[in-house]
């Protein structure tokens, strides 16, 4: 399948964009509102604390305005307000819930959540950062946001997001069983005494080189392959499709890459930063942006980068795993660069469910081997 599909890419000028944005923002607010209003079950508690009276009155009237704006806009570009009374009706029924939102008291919260919260902020902030970048500089001129497989990349964001804390017990309990043994006191008081920006950049040198080992497996274990198989089956890659992974996949990878991270005890900030880091990384690898950034590109994993490793041709399969530094690829002997050449095609030769659900249950009902060795050393 080519980049080009059958559903038209928006234009600006036509008042889609703005219309859809007023709804996404509306949904946005509407959906932060539902969690605030239940926080016990569907806040982060890592996030509570951030949430002062003030911070929520200029982030839902800065929200209503911005959607108010969109749909206003078009409304006059379009003649009709099909698309924009749909985001007003968000709006306005976020405002709804704030005005009956029960006050809470301190302590009342549980320790086990469904992180509602921090889905609408990432997929909110996240979305404000690459959409306009993939609308204004797209690599794939043809290639829509409404591509045929959007509501599954979308479904694989929501639940990876959802079960957010979830992941993080998951991950926690076997570093904490597993290295009781060690003096974890002194090696957190050791690491956390290092000044920041040092201390961020062992934290990314370190993940990404546990990072690279899992991904490496992952290729190369034929039953981990059917499970990392789902990433690769990405044909219109962009910032969204990057959350299409496995739950096996997600698991293993997450565990294996953030063990090191809690046993080494990274102060807060430099976790923290570190999650945001990641997480913007991440979907820029996957975006759809012709930004080959320069020089930073032999420093920095950037998209062209990364869209070798998901290139249709099964000899690129094994090339280019790192997703932060370049130089993890180099140093064990997977590193492509193509100068300033981009892949034609992404996504894998072999037939592949294009449901969230039919994907997931795929790895477990599928005997035979997706790809084999031998083609991974075609180079």
């Amino acid at each position: 399948m080519d980049f080009k599909t059958n559903h038209k890419r928006l234009e600006i000028g036509e008042g889609k964009i703005s219309g859809y944005l007023s709804i996404f923002i509306g949904v946005c607010s509407f959906l932060f509102s539902v969690s605030l209003f239940f926080p016990e079950i569907l806040t982060t508690s890592e996030f509570r604390e951030f949430y002062t009276e003030g911070f929520l009155q200029i982030f839902f009237l800065s929200l209503f305005f911005l959607g108010l704006g969109f749909a206003l806009t078009s409304f006059i570009l379009r003649k009709k307000a099909d698309i924009a009374i749909l985001g007003l009706v968000f709006l306005v029924g976020s405002l709804i819930l704030n005005y009956l939102m029960p006050e809470r008291t301190p302590g009342f919260y549980s320790t086990f959540s469904i992180g509602l919260d921090w889905l609408v902020l990432d997929i909110f902030f996240t979305a404000a950062i690459f959409i306009p970048i993939e609308l204004f500089l797209p690599k794939h001129l043809d290639q829509s946001k409404f591509h045929p497989e959007w509501r599954t990349d979308l479904a694989y964001f929501i639940y990876s997001h959802l079960l957010v804390q979830a992941l993080g017990i998951i991950i926690r309990t076997p570093a904490i069983i597993s290295f009781s043994g060690l003096p974890i006191a002194e090696i957190h008081a050791a690491v956390s005494s290092i000044a920041f920006p040092l201390q961020l950049l062992i934290a990314l040198v370190v993940s990404d080189l546990f990072q690279w080992t899992i991904h490496f497996l992952f290729h190369k274990v034929p039953f981990l392959w059917k499970f990392h198989a789902i990433h690769h089956s990405i044909k219109n890659i962009d910032w969204l499709a990057g959350s299409r992974i496995h739950f096996v996949d997600l698991i293993l990878v997450r565990s294996f890459t953030f063990i090191p991270l809690y046993v080494l005890g990274f102060s807060t900030p430099v976790f923290l930063t570190y999650l945001v880091w990641v997480s913007i990384q991440a979907v820029l690898a996957h975006s759809n942006t012709k930004l080959n950034f320069g020089f930073l590109r032999y420093l920095l994993v950037t998209p062209q980068y990364h869209h070798w490793h998901h290139a249709a041709d099964p000899k690129y399969y094994d090339k280019n795993f790192a997703i932060h530094f370049p130089f993890i690829d180099m140093i064990f002997g997977t590193y492509l660069e193509k100068g300033n050449e981009w892949p034609e095609r992404t996504g894998l030769n072999e037939e592949m469910p294009t449901t969230f659900l039919g994907q997931t249950i795929h790895p477990f009902k599928s005997k035979e081997k997706i790809r084999t060795s031998s083609k991974s050393q075609d180079d």
